[in-house]
């Protein structure tokens, strides 16, 4: 929600007006550096569960099933068929509950129980809010095809965020005007798919949100050894009639799914 408040007045309660607290503040909007007026707040139903629990247990316990999600841009739905953006695209898995149950990177979640989920937020927030113990249904699409697994809510754990820095050593041009080497041969990069070394000006690869150090890891699902993988995965795309593939890259140690046009 937003409400109206002034600048210096960000951390105290929302009232309502019959007095009650609906929600505590936490940052103004500022789009030039001064208040405009308008702040948004945490809503009281989440706060009251935070205090309740870090007063019983002394932390904060929240639903985790071990799944990154991102949004499905209309690049993305028309990539992979699907005739809505609404859902979350399951881009990579934790060894957690999801991936033990059988979810696999590519599933598109639509509901968990009978809740139709919006988007990744949507998502997040729904199992945040389930009690770790408790099992779930998801519906999810595979390849267009809808199937229900059920998977029992695990307690989200702490963990560092990994990054790393890519030195390009080898270089081979594709179909798409992208520079790239295979990770083996680029220091820090590991040991599957093609770093991105640079990206030709004016090609259709910055219009799909690819960016130089990216790790393409698939095309279509099917995996990408050498940069000769990427022109013949294109090329089929493009006998198909195709006007986008679906890119799984692996960026600064997350996975994502991007889609680029190859018209």
């Amino acid at each position: 929600m937003d409400a109206p408040v002034n600048k210096g007045n960000s951390g105290g309660p929302s009232f309502n007006v019959r007095g009650e607290v609906i929600g505590v503040n936490t940052v103004i909007y500022s789009p030039s550096g001064g208040s405009v007026g308008v702040a948004f707040d945490v809503p009281a139903e989440t706060v009251s569960l935070v205090v309740r629990q870090l007063r019983d247990k002394g932390y904060v316990s929240r639903g985790w099933v071990g799944v990154y999600l991102q949004e499905i841009t209309p690049g993305i739905a028309d990539a992979m068929n699907l005739k809505s953006t609404r859902g979350a695209l399951v881009a990579q898995l934790d060894e957690g509950p999801a991936a033990k149950q059988g979810v696999e990177p590519g599933d598109v979640i639509t509901l968990v129980n009978d809740h139709e989920l919006k988007n990744p937020r949507d998502f997040a927030r729904t199992v945040a809010a389930i009690t770790p113990g408790t099992v779930i249904n998801l519906r999810l699409l595979r390849n267009t095809r809808e199937m229900s697994i059920g998977v029992m809510v695990g307690e989200a754990p702490r963990a560092p965020e990994v990054s790393r820095e890519k030195q390009p050593e080898p270089r081979e041009r594709t179909e798409l005007g992208l520079t790239t080497a295979p990770a083996r041969l680029v220091s820090g990069a590991g040991d599957t798919g093609v770093v991105i070394l640079e990206i030709r000006p004016g090609s259709g690869a910055p219009d799909g949100r690819l960016q130089v150090g990216d790790i393409i890891l698939a095309i279509g699902g099917q995996p990408v050894v050498a940069s000769a993988d990427i022109d013949r995965m294109v090329n089929e795309a493009r006998a198909q009639s195709r006007r986008t593939i679906l890119v799984r890259i692996k960026r600064s140690g997350a996975m994502n799914f991007v889609a680029v046009p190859v018209t």
